[in-house]
């Protein structure tokens, strides 16, 4: 994995160091998604190479910010040599300047058409504190998705239920880590020879009690990419089960549970990931 930032600000130039600002979320979010093993301090960036990642930048020229560059400054044959030569899966582009200034073409967020022979290209929000109208759940959830996609590992199929109370109330779990905190409907993993109905039965007996309900149809699937254990992310498939009201005594997992109407759904401060189809499904229910 190569990630690939625009140029060195005065506060890199100055520590020798990649992404050395303290207010820069580059470290913060390769250990969050799961790139490295721990959180590495910008003095340390020959070290996470032991880890498979290396970093470089689309210019060389220091700058007090990146809309100071010129186009003779970015050099896209360098990054091709590059990536013949060392032949990294990824290069991870910092910030959609990073990958224009170095292409002469405006990215999307996310994986691109071009490639570099075998190597693959992704597009990253900016790190920057230059660019915090980008909210931190959203830099994670990209670093995330490259995380997922780069680990080479195979997709775990999962089920979900959409647990629906008589007055159309939502049951969701709540879990956290130091870096977000999120709501998602209860289920897991299907293990190998288990049917989803069999899946998403044990899940739910295990994670809020639940054993007496019929499962009613498949409401949508999604996949996502995520590092979870030894999967590179999740193809959830999401089923309609509807229960009289009931107050979780036995939470097996997350760290709180709790009913939601569809509008409170909309407000949440720390939405699913699956919010946008849920919504969608509401009519259903």
């Amino acid at each position: 994995m190569l990630f690939c930032g625009i140029n060195p600000g005065r506060v890199s130039a100055a520590a020798q160091a990649h992404f050395a600002n303290p207010r820069n979320d580059f470290w913060r979010l390769l250990h969050a998604a799961r790139f490295t093993s721990r959180l590495y301090d910008p003095s340390e960036q020959f070290d996470v190479l032991a880890e498979g990642i290396g970093i470089t930048n689309a210019a060389y020229r220091t700058t007090p910010g990146s809309g100071d560059l010129r186009k003779g400054d970015f050099d896209g044959e360098r990054l091709a040599r590059i990536a013949l030569e060392l032949k990294p899966g990824w290069i991870g582009f910092v910030g959609k300047e990073a990958y224009r200034g170095a292409f002469g073409e405006r990215p999307e967020l996310g994986v691109q058409q071009r490639t570099l022979g075998d190597t693959k290209l992704f597009v990253l929000p900016s790190t920057s504190p230059a660019n915090a109208a980008v909210p931190w759940r959203e830099r994670l959830r990209w670093f995330k998705e490259l995380a997922g996609r780069a680990s080479g590992l195979p997709i775990r199929q999962a089920v979900r239920a959409v647990v629906v109370s008589p007055d159309r109330r939502i049951l969701l779990l709540h879990y956290s880590t130091h870096y977000e905190s999120w709501w998602i409907p209860p289920g897991g993993g299907v293990d190998e020879g288990e049917s989803d109905e069999e899946a998403l039965r044990r899940e739910l007996h295990e994670e809020v009690g639940l054993d007496e309900f019929e499962i009613g149809p498949l409401l949508f699937e999604r996949e996502h990419y995520v590092r979870i254990e030894d999967f590179a992310g999740q193809h959830n498939r999401y089923y309609l089960v509807r229960v009289p009201w009931f107050e979780v005594t036995q939470l097996g997992e997350g760290e709180e549970a709790r009913w939601f109407t569809v509008d409170e759904l909309r407000t949440i401060a720390d939405p699913p990931r699956d919010l946008e189809e849920l919504l969608s499904s509401a009519s259903d229910w």
